[in-house]
Order: structure tokens, then C-alpha cells, then sequence
């Protein structure tokens, strides 16, 4: 078979490949490379998308795409000016000193287009109400919560305790991108909501942290993480023994935990109880990782000069 026969029976076959192909796949190979080379709103992508709905309005990957596409056209980056150090869980991006001397931290956020925003969660309770079962979609519509509300994460809070309850009264396991996720998923889900508001930094998230927690706890009383979360919120509001009351609930339970040793003994350095701190710092160099053992060590010598 000479050259020029064997490329006409290439250009057949590949032209067999393509034709076999439903058109819902071909619109999915096509949002795939315009997004891989443009982003989830590049030029294209909408019509891709409108073209994918026709002939598969439930596609859960074209759902998918399209809140991604308006979510991202939603937002624009914006320069803001604060006077701390940090904001939203972020670094500045500069930090310049103002007319009078005083330190001023700017920060790169996103701002939201409102009416693409609420196009945005259209789609996502579009999705939602045709997979229902697809925990991602509904993590995917609290981070948006989230993005959007910034230091004030009320309809957040709110959306979670309601996925909560919810998952409580599930039968089966939700679906997570076609993976089963069990009860631990969830619960180390929900630790990464309370780190979420935690980072955050506001006094709103702090609340919402507090919140959050004290649910949990109350539903999963054998995962000391929020028991600890709960500590950690009073020792930040300098209360220091409720933060070392929940601490000691911790230890009970695990005498090991490298979180309640170590934030007990700073609870107990702020109290100035030089006996409580040390009993502390003697877990922390027994039990704590090795820098922090060695640090606990050389605080103790030096407290016994």
C-alpha cells in the first residue's frame, strides 16, 4: 500500500471516530480545549456551552461549566487598602507607610458583578436540583458563598448548617464527582469550613467559626478536631480558662493531641501560671514534634534560672 493510500485511509478512519461520537462528546472535547487554553470564561466558551445544553441539558460537566463560566465572568480583581497586616487570610501585596507614618497594606480581592453573581448561583441550584445527590455541586455553591461575602460569611454559615441537617437525614452516601464519600469525608469537610472561617480573620468569621464548631461537636462528639476549634476560639478572645476547659476535654480523650498541648501551655503562659505552663511545656516536649520540643525544652531551662 503506497503513502497517499495509506494517509486516505487514516483521514477515513478518524473521520469514522468523529462521526461515531455523540455530539454531546464532541462539545465536551471542544469546552474542554477552549478551557484548557482560554480559562473557564474564554472566548467560545458560552457558545459551547449553549450548543452542549441542546442536546444534553443535564450533562453534570456542562452544568458545571456553565456556573464556572459565569462565576468567573462575575468577578474582576480589585486593589484595596487596610490597616492590617492581614486580611481575608491573605499577605499584602505592598505595604507603604501613609502621610503620617503609619503602616498601609494593600491587597489584591475580587469584586462581584451582582447580577452575574445571582445568574451564577442560578446555575448552581440548577445543577443541585438535577443532581441532587452530588456533594461537590453543593461544596461548589458554599465556596461561592463564601468568595462573595468575604468578612461576613452569614448566608454561608447558614447554607452549611442546612447541608448538615440535611446529611444527617441522608440513607445513602452522597456522590463526590463519582466517588462515594463516606461520613469521615463529610466531617473532614466540615473541618475545612471552620479553618475556612477561622482564616478569614474577621470578627464575623470568628463567630461563624464558633458556630460551626459548636454544631459539630455536638454531632460528632468523638472528633476532638472541633472541641479544639472551640478552645482555640476563646484562647484568641483571651478567655483563657474556657479555652483550657475544652483543651482539657481534648487531652481526656488523647493525652497525645499536639494541638491542645500546645495552645493549652500558650493559654496558660498569657494566665501567668508558671505551674500550669510547665506541665504543659513537659507534654509538649514528651509528645510534641521535634521543633517544638526542642523549643518547649530551652523555655523550660530558662524558667527554672
Amino acid at each position: 500500500m503506497n503513502m497517499k493510500k495509506i494517509l486516505v485511509a487514516v483521514t477515513l478512519c478518524m473521520t469514522a471516530m468523529l462521526s461515531a461520537q455523540n455530539p454531546a462528546e464532541r462539545y465536551e472535547q471542544r469546552y474542554d480545549m477552549l478551557v484548557s487554553k482560554l480559562g473557564p470564561a474564554g472566548v467560545g466558551v458560552e457558545t459551547v456551552l449553549n450548543n452542549w445544553e441542546k442536546v444534553d441539558s443535564a450533562n453534570a460537566k456542562m452544568l458545571l461549566g456553565r456556573f464556572s463560566y459565569l462565576f468567573t465572568k462575575a468577578q474582576s480583581p480589585q486593589v484595596v487598602v487596610k490597616p492590617t497586616k492581614r486580611y481575608l487570610g491573605m499577605e499584602p501585596m505592598l505595604s507603604l507607610k501613609d502621610s503620617l507614618g503609619n503602616d498601609v497594606y494593600y491587597y489584591q480581592e475580587n469584586v462581584f458583578d451582582d447580577e452575574l453573581y445571582a445568574e451564577a448561583m442560578k446555575a448552581a441550584d440548577k445543577a443541585i436540583g438535577l443532581w441532587p445527590d452530588r456533594l461537590d455541586f453543593r461544596f461548589m455553591k458554599a465556596n461561592a458563598y463564601i468568595s462573595y461575602e468575604k468578612e461576613s460569611p452569614d448566608m454561608t454559615l447558614a447554607y452549611l448548617k442546612n447541608l448538615i441537617s440535611e446529611n444527617n437525614s441522608r440513607k445513602s452516601p452522597w456522590d463526590f464527582d463519582g466517588t462515594k464519600a463516606d461520613e469521615n469525608f463529610f466531617e473532614d469537610a466540615m473541618q475545612e469550613y471552620c479553618f475556612t472561617f477561622y482564616t478569614i480573620g474577621s470578627q464575623s468569621s470568628y463567630e461563624a467559626f464558633l458556630n460551626l464548631s459548636q454544631l459539630l461537636s455536638k454531632l460528632y462528639p468523638d472528633n476532638m478536631g472541633f472541641i479544639n476549634n472551640i478552645g482555640s476560639y476563646y484562647l484568641l478572645a483571651e478567655d483563657y480558662k474556657t479555652a483550657l476547659k475544652h483543651y482539657s476535654k481534648v487531652l481526656k480523650k488523647d493525652q497525645k493531641d499536639y494541638t491542645a498541648i500546645k495552645n493549652s501551655a500558650l493559654a496558660a503562659r498569657r494566665m501567668k501560671n508558671t505551674k500550669l505552663e510547665i506541665k504543659y511545656l513537659q507534654m509538649l516536649v514528651k509528645y510534641g514534634p521535634e521543633g517544638d520540643a526542642i523549643s518547649a525544652k530551652a523555655r523550660l531551662e530558662a524558667m527554672n534560672k
